[in-house]
C-alpha cells in the first residue's frame, strides 16, 4: 500500500512539473509580445523605417507595406525615450496560436500620447513553443478609438 502512495505522489509531481512548464511557455508569450511591440514603436519613434519594416513579418518583401510604413513612420518620429503607457495583449490565455490586435499607447518626453494598433500572430502551441509575428501596424488613431478591423 505504501508503494502505491509513493507511485501516486511521484506521478502527481511529474504531472505538476509538466503543467507548470506548459503554463510558463504560454505566459512567456505575453512577455514576448510586449517586447516585440515595444521594439516596434521604439524603432518608429526613432524614425528607423528599416527597423519597423524588419519587425513586421513579410514587410520587407512587400512594396506596399514598405511604402505605408515609410509614410506613417515619418510623422511619428519623436526625440527621447519611448514610454509605454498602456498595452492590451492581442489574445487572452491560449494554449495554441491565433491572430489578434494589440492596442498600444506610447509617448516620448516631447509628445502627447500616441495610440496605434498592431496585428499580432501567435504561431505554434504550448508544447512546441509559441512565437510572435507582428503582421501590421496601424496609423495613429484617436486616444479613445477602438482599433480598426483592417489596417
Amino acid at each position: 500500500m505504501r508503494r502505491k502512495y509513493l507511485v501516486l505522489i511521484a506521478v502527481g509531481g511529474v504531472l505538476f512539473v509538466f503543467v507548470s512548464a506548459v503554463l510558463a511557455r504560454v505566459w512567456s508569450a505575453d512577455g514576448a509580445e510586449t517586447s516585440a511591440v515595444t521594439a516596434l514603436v521604439q524603432a518608429e519613434a526613432r524614425g528607423d523605417v528599416n527597423g519597423v519594416i524588419a519587425r513586421i513579418q513579410g514587410c520587407r518583401s512587400s512594396a506596399a507595406c514598405r511604402t505605408k510604413v515609410a509614410a506613417e513612420a515619418a510623422p511619428l518620429r519623436r526625440a527621447g525615450r519611448v514610454s509605454i503607457l498602456q498595452m492590451s495583449p492581442s489574445t487572452g490565455f491560449t494554449l495554441g496560436g491565433g491572430v489578434g490586435t494589440n492596442r498600444v499607447a506610447w509617448k516620448s518626453p516631447s509628445s502627447l500620447p500616441i495610440v496605434q494598433c498592431v496585428r499580432v500572430h501567435r504561431a505554434g502551441d504550448a508544447l512546441s513553443g509559441l512565437r510572435i509575428e507582428l503582421q501590421s501596424l496601424s496609423p495613429r488613431i484617436k486616444s479613445d478609438a477602438d482599433c480598426p478591423a483592417h489596417f
